[in-house]
């Protein structure tokens, strides 16, 4: 997703399957991935769940010497002192590999930059292989290089302002098949990912890669999105995932491999991806409204949401994977009904997610979660919220209560585990309790600081109860 364009409302609306709460409802209390969804969670190298919430960091302007010259070290330490534990970084094949089989050192080195500022400040971050309407052979898109574009002919024409459209011209829908079907490209494309890989796999900021940013597809005549979607998907796009996993797996055995359907699953569309046989597979779908990326307001009656919710689930269900998300926010945060906006995608993603990343970390314009002068932008402060980052144990209940501000998990300890909370800085600073066999290295974080509290499990036996409250 850009900065600053407009996302075309390009997929079909869904018909409301829930009622919501009328607009100017009090937020309701969140629970964080309660026991039963049937959705496992993600768990790190010891074993212990966590919550991973952050932002996209991306920067789309610059290329060449200049690229990723947006993201700086500023960029990390902003975003982890507001209690963020999670980049997903946008990289792009194109700066990557300009020409066949040439790779950048100077632009893995920049790569290496930005992780190693992500590490200084305890940030996890997957690499995002982003690309937009395919990549700079169609205007000023980022992502799969010129060399590896083939049209047959075809026209494109651009759209300005509605750049969305450009997926369904015709060179562009041929391009994606051509990637899909061409065996020298299906090799560059595992080979760029080996080299990738290859370099990263030893960083300690690195935690996973996204194999592809929002994949597209060709559709054919008389066909609807939804079913164009599913068999791009199921035909296309699956095997894609099962050959760079397989590539990855040469240089990378162990970090997780984020997985994405069409942009149609925001539009409440069940994904048709098929099993990717990989121990570390992630579904990270997008979570995008075709309304509010044209610039409108956020209905809370229209029922996009609980649709959404109702499609998502199905495919880490079935197939036993965790849930990211892996893009969301509104174009326009100051809307009168962003903040039911914001209070309602949080507490349905809370359901079924193991965390998300918004779009997008920069300082001013659209999307931008800070504004120029480094405050946030209107409503996006509500993404900072109290959370469990890692829990050694048994999560039994987690949640948080915007009205009042508190925060309470309850878990079955491993013996001698540690679990982690994150307070973001608050004016009056936050009070922790805890009961049950564990102890916390402090039970206090002054205003205005973020706060990591670490809760050590001892010797006892019975569950841990911590609540976290301003004061």
């Amino acid at each position: 997703m850009p900065k600053r364009r407009l996302r075309k409302a390009a997929f079909l609306a869904v018909a409301a399957v829930l009622a919501l709460l009328a607009p100017g409802a009090p937020a309701e209390a969140r629970t964080d991935t309660p026991a039963g969804t049937g959705i496992p969670p993600l768990t790190d190298e010891q074993g212990r769940t966590l919550t991973l919430r952050g932002w996209n960091l991306a920067d789309k302007e610059h290329r060449g010497d200049e690229a990723l010259a947006d993201i700086t070290e500023r960029s990390l330490r902003d975003m982890a002192a507001q209690g963020f534990n999670f980049a997903r970084l946008a990289v792009f094949w194109d700066d990557l590999e300009p020409r066949p089989g040439r790779y950048s050192e100077r632009y893995l080195r920049k790569i290496e930059r930005v992780l190693d500022w992500a590490h200084r400040y305890r940030v996890r971050v997957v690499i995002d292989a982003h690309q937009d309407v395919y990549g700079p052979a169609f205007g000023s898109h980022r992502g799969i290089p010129a060399w590896a574009t083939r049209t047959d002919g075809l026209p494109y024409r651009p759209h300005p302002g509605d750049w969305f459209a450009e997926y369904f011209e015709p060179a562009v829908q041929a391009a994606f098949q051509h990637l899909y079907e061409d065996d020298d490209l299906r090799r560059a494309q595992a080979r760029m990912w080996q080299v990738l890989a290859g370099r990263l796999a030893d960083h300690p900021a690195v935690f996973g890669y996204d194999l592809i940013n929002e994949p597209m597809g060709r559709m054919r005549a008389g066909e609807s999105i939804p079913d164009a979607a599913r068999r791009i998907e199921s035909t296309q796009i699956t095997p894609m995932y099962r050959r760079i996993a397989e590539a990855i797996r040469r240089v990378d055995r162990r970090h997780r491999l984020f997985v994405e359907p069409t942009p149609a699953a925001g539009e409440g569309v069940p994904t048709g991806l098929g099993r990717i046989r990989d121990p570390e597979v992630v579904y990270a779908p997008h979570f995008y409204n075709a309304a509010m990326e044209a610039g409108r307001d956020y209905d809370p009656a229209s029922g996009w949401l609980p649709a959404y919710e109702a499609a998502v689930v199905h495919y880490p269900r079935a197939m036993r994977i965790p849930v990211f998300i892996g893009e969301w926010g509104p174009l326009n945060s100051s809307l009168p009904n962003m903040a039911r906006f914001y209070e309602d995608a949080l507490t349905s993603m809370s359901r079924y997610a193991t965390g998300w990343a918004s779009w997008t970390w920069c300082y001013g314009g659209a999307y931008c979660a800070m504004d120029e002068r480094g405050r946030f932008q209107p409503n996006k402060s509500r993404t900072a919220e109290p959370y469990a980052a890692a829990v050694a144990g048994v999560v039994r209940t987690a949640s948080y209560d915007p009205r009042q501000a508190a925060y309470r998990l309850t878990y079955t300890p491993a013996r001698g585990g540690t679990t982690e909370l994150i307070l973001p800085p608050a004016p009056r600073g936050w009070h922790l309790t805890v009961r049950g066999p564990a102890r916390p290295d402090t039970t206090r974080v002054p205003a205005g600081e973020r706060g990591t509290v670490r809760v050590r499990a001892g010797a006892g036996n019975g569950e841990v109860r911590v609540t976290a409250v301003p004061g």
